[in-house]
């Protein structure tokens, strides 16, 4: 007799990451949902199969080879899944952060869908720093990489931010060069002031608490407003490398915060054909030359 599938499939997830709560946040279910089915499978064995304390749960000594079993097999069932799924059709999903997708993915996706009328690309948001796994999709391109096994994670862009300004601000504003006139200005806020904040400390000069100027949650609407001449803001100098080019934005200074960050194209190693073509055409247009 079998015990029940599905509380075997949650047991494999709590006992791989060894936490409930992580368990329910990649299956989409509750912690109290996780916890009935694990109790559920214990009074099915007849023992425990997690020992409960203080600080989270922990793998039952006993329960270690069936949670190993599991997991190998249930690796098998989705790496059998994925190669029918290659057989039967050539779809393809991409989840992808805006910042990337409004710049570089979608003005250049006709491109790709003119060169292989047989694929079809779903795009979809990604949140940043997302893992491939969390996201149940083909392609993720997003912020920060992903070291997961089974993954192939390639970096697209530097996050190396400095300071930009639009040509129209400056023609109100004058010149800005130096850290202390760039202080001055209008700052612009991604998400927090605490670049602004890292970027003072950098160039030695003094905290300034509290920073004033508009916070804005998504940085394509920090760009906008960077475009319209609302301010100064630290973007990422690669990501945002044509409106550079184009003269809609101004580098003012070579100082810069984030370097150790970037923005990563991941995809699963046994890839399909199709997810393939995807990458090797997306790096090509991320960057021509070495494409």
């Amino acid at each position: 007799m079998m015990p029940p599938l599905g509380a075997l499939r949650v047991f494999e997830a709590a006992a791989r990451l060894a936490s409930f709560s992580r368990a329910a946040d990649e299956l989409c279910v509750t912690h109290a949902a996780v916890s009935h089915q694990i109790r559920q499978l214990e009074e099915w064995f007849g023992r425990p199969l997690f020992l409960r304390e203080k600080r989270g749960v922990r793998l039952a000594p006993e329960a270690e080879r069936l949670a190993e079993i599991l997991s190998a097999s249930f690796e098998r069932v989705s790496a059998e899944a994925e190669a029918l799924k290659q057989r039967t059709k050539s779809e393809i999903t991409v989840a992808c952060i805006p910042s990337i997708a409004t710049r570089w993915l979608i003005p250049a996706l006709g491109d790709f869908l003119a060169a292989h009328a047989d694929i079809t690309v779903k795009v979809v948001y990604a949140m940043a720093e997302q893992r491939l796994r969390e996201t149940g999709c083909d392609v993720l391109i997003t912020l920060g990489a992903d070291t997961s096994d089974g993954v192939a994670c390639e970096r697209l862009f530097s996050r190396v931010n400095r300071p930009v300004a639009s040509p129209r601000y400056l023609e109100r504003k004058g010149n800005i060069d130096s850290p202390d006139e760039i202080a001055a200005a209008d700052l612009l806020h991604d998400e927090t002031t605490r670049h602004w904040q890292h970027w003072f400390t950098k160039a030695g000069l003094p905290p300034r608490q509290p920073l004033s100027g508009p916070v804005f949650q998504d940085f394509n609407l920090l760009a906008t407003a960077a475009i319209a001449g609302h301010g100064v803001a630290l973007c990422p100098v690669e990501v945002c490398r044509r409106e550079i080019e184009n003269g809609d934005l101004i580098v003012l200074s070579d100082l810069a915060v984030l370097e150790d960050e970037g923005y990563f194209l991941i995809s699963k190693v046994s890839r399909q054909k199709a997810v393939s073509a995807f990458c090797a055409w997306f790096k090509a247009v991320v960057n021509p030359v070495a494409g």
